[in-house]
């Protein structure tokens, strides 16, 4: 990969929520959740599709905090316009493992 300034990692706008809401998302081409997450005041509730089935169930994902990247454009998936990208890494096969934070933090807080 190539060295980016920190102009650069400025421009990508990754906050932290809350899950509200958490269901299977059966119109997904691959098994995923429709969730909904807080982000605070001035972001609001925002909704997208996370592949995050093998490690996560729905009940397990409400009121946990995510991060996610929140100034991609809205996507298509399914019938769901995706407004966000929940972050993480892929575990040894592959399977998302959440980026979380260890503690409790304000609703839209900013990554830096």
């Amino acid at each position: 990969m190539p060295a980016i300034s920190y102009d650069d990692f400025e421009l990508v706008d990754i906050r932290v929520g809350t899950v509200m809401a958490a269901e299977v998302y059966p119109e997904a081409r691959k098994p995923a959740y429709l969730l909904k997450i807080d982000f605070g005041e001035d972001f609001g509730l925002k909704k997208t599709s996370a592949q995050l089935t093998v490690h996560y169930r729905p009940q397990d994902l409400v009121g946990r905090q995510v991060a996610a990247v929140i100034n991609f454009p809205a996507k298509q998936i399914g019938k769901v316009m995706s407004e966000v990208l929940v972050l993480g890494f892929p575990d040894e096969s592959g399977a998302v493992v959440l980026v979380g934070v260890d503690r409790k933090v304000p609703n839209g807080g900013r990554l830096f």
